[in-house]
């Protein structure tokens, strides 16, 4: 079964649907998600996307990131894809959104409104191995530094969003 993904102007107003593949190949704005998972020590979950994935196999990501179907709520989306990426569940909670576009591997293009989740878990990922096949739990500043040093390890939507994700926790802590 093809995927289908919602397109969206710059204001995240939806504006249509398409073929997931066909969105990537010419480059359409459409909605997505990002998921950060933090432990009870602050450490980040990374996972290592698949080497077979259609794009960026073999990259470290964030903990999940998908695209919510035509029909289902973006956090409804990302309760989903969590579970079946990493095989558990956390209350998550949007903290911010942001668009990026990029020219990815395989003549593809990342063009996304991507809305970021931040959830807490402490437990063990059982990964899908036709998502992820290796993870990881990283504090946030020595990925920034990682993807400093070697920026070809990382998925560009990560490189792109680590510095607001760790700006947005730098607030947290002074709130708090």
């Amino acid at each position: 079964m093809k995927e289908t993904v919602i397109l969206v102007d710059r204001q995240d107003q939806p504006i249509g649907t398409a073929e997931k593949m066909a969105a990537h190949r010419q480059g359409s704005l459409h909605r997505a998600f990002s998921i950060f998972v933090l432990n009870a020590q602050d450490q980040l979950l990374l996972q290592r996307r698949a080497a077979h994935k259609y794009h960026s196999g073999g990259l470290w990501t964030n903990t999940c990131c998908s695209h919510p179907r035509p029909g289902e709520t973006t956090p409804a989306a990302a309760q989903r894809r969590l579970q079946e990426e990493m095989g558990f569940s956390c209350d998550l909670r949007e903290i911010f959104s942001f668009v990026y576009q990029a020219q990815l591997d395989r003549g593809l293009i990342e063009y996304e409104f991507d809305h970021v989740f931040l959830g807490r878990f402490d437990g063990v990922p059982q990964l899908n191995p036709e998502e992820a096949d290796a993870y990881e739990w990283i504090e946030v500043a020595e990925l920034q530094a990682e993807i400093r040093k070697h920026p070809d390890r990382y998925t560009y939507w990560l490189k792109d969003c680590i510095d607001r994700f760790a700006d947005y926790l730098t607030g947290l802590r002074v709130q708090v």
